[in-house]
């Protein structure tokens, strides 16, 4: 019973933190990402869509993504979907590709999204703290229906604790992390 609390609280807790790191990967940092693209959706024959599923995206040096669409006739849709998401950066149609080039980041812009990722930290730290809550609710239902004792729920929520600290620990860490990698010149 209270492994499978246990169990589910690990689980959630991970996913987590997956979806943290996969957040982070949105914030530009110095050297260009093309999952800063992710979120761009283009209109392909009236559904909206992802742009790497409809064109390659590439990294083609730490400052330009390219972005070849299958169908030339893409590009203007592309471009489009690009400027509309605000990426900060203006699309340049060449005729055959897209190409965002990314010029350095100002302090401003570090430090601004050194607090983005912060932010996305606290928020990854909330759902923690609400997992947290389901697995102390599971156990008092527990001993509430005296399926374990008071001691075995204590023990219970100490180790729900325990393993909330460990992955608030984690996310500190993450942030510190990629706060570093954003200051960083």
């Amino acid at each position: 019973m209270l492994n499978e609390i246990y169990t589910k609280q690990k689980q959630q807790s991970d996913k987590s933190l997956e979806a943290l790191k996969k957040d982070f990967t949105t914030i530009r940092t110095g050297k260009v990402n093309i999952n800063i693209l992710d979120h761009v959706h283009v209109d392909y024959y009236g559904s909206q869509t992802p742009l790497n599923q409809v064109a390659t995206v590439l990294a083609t040096d730490a400052s330009t993504i390219s972005i070849t669409p299958w169908e030339k006739p893409m590009l203007k849709t592309i471009e489009s979907a690009i400027a509309a998401a605000n990426i900060g950066v203006n699309p340049n149609n060449d005729g055959e590709s897209v190409k965002l080039f990314f010029p350095p980041m100002t302090r401003e812009q570090r430090e601004e999204n050194a607090k983005s990722a912060k932010a996305m930290g606290e928020k990854a730290k909330v759902a923690i703290r609400n997992i947290r809550k389901d697995a102390n609710d599971a156990v008092k239902k527990l001993e509430k229906d005296k399926a374990i004792s008071e001691d075995e729920a204590k023990k219970a929520y100490d180790e729900v604790q325990k393993q909330t600290d460990n992955y608030t620990t984690k996310i500190d860490e993450l942030v510190k992390n990629k706060e570093a990698e954003l200051l960083k010149v």
